[in-house]
């Protein structure tokens, strides 16, 4: 129920009160985000995190993982160890795009542990503003160094692309939002002279979601610019589980 003040109220007494609760409300809220920043700030504990790695060695983590992978013998793990710790604050050392096709794992493609890759999803792979804020919340606060734009074979959502290129077929509900992101890589492919249009759109694709990466202000292009991070692009292949890197 509403309570309605009268002209004879103090005016100041009703904006303290105001101002208690608004105090509250910050109160509640900033310790938890404040925490989060903090945590993956060097300066909080005085040591460099685990994660302060050139992007070079997060790359070649990332490749020898995936070696192990594809040739069945990844790391045995404990997945408890660590948990509690892993509670307190992460430290990833990769941002990976990858697309929400269910038939691809990055944390079991490149054979790494909980909290080693910090992984945003959808389908294509594409840069949506809201997955770019995503990675830039990965390299401004929890200091990835590196960042993977990973495609995969037979991809379904650029597979839809090159039926709309090809046969302009009309696709349900929200899909040609998405498609629109991805027609682009689709009309580059067509004009090779090599390959198929499908594999030759996927790695396109990548191509040019890397390019959108390097060039994404403010954040992730003034790192890549200072190269505090690298930017690539790989393909998984479904059937043998290697990534190729493009």
């Amino acid at each position: 129920m509403c309570k309605s003040f009268s002209g004879d109220e103090e005016p100041q007494a009703n904006l303290s009160r105001r101002q208690f609760l608004a105090a509250g409300v910050v109160t509640t809220l900033v310790p938890a985000s404040f925490g989060i920043a903090v945590a993956a700030d060097p300066k909080s504990t005085g040591a460099p995190p685990p994660n302060a790695i050139a992007p070079a060695e997060a790359l070649k983590r990332l490749v020898e993982g995936n070696a192990r992978y594809a040739a069945n013998t990844p790391n045995e793990r404990d997945f408890s160890s660590g948990r509690a710790a892993r509670a307190q604050a992460q430290f990833p050392i990769a941002a990976i795009l990858s697309c929400a096709d269910s038939r691809v794992a990055p944390e079991l493609a490149f054979d790494q542990g909980p909290g080693d890759l910090f992984v945003v999803r959808v389908a294509g792979n594409i840069v949506t503003p809201n997955l770019l804020a995503s990675l830039e919340y990965g390299v401004q606060f929890l200091g990835v160094r590196l960042i993977m734009v990973l495609g995969h074979s037979a991809c379904g959502a650029v597979d839809a692309a090159v039926k709309v290129h090809k046969e302009k077929a009309v696709l349900p509900g929200h899909l040609p939002e998405l498609i629109s992101a991805i027609s682009p890589a689709v009309t580059a492919a067509s004009k090779m002279q090599s390959g198929t249009l499908l594999d030759n759109a996927i790695a396109e694709n990548v191509r040019r979601q890397v390019s959108r990466l390097k060039s994404a202000k403010p954040i992730v292009q003034k790192s890549y610019a200072a190269k505090t991070i690298d930017i690539v692009g790989g393909v998984y292949d479904l059937s043998t589980g290697k990534v190729l890197m493009l």
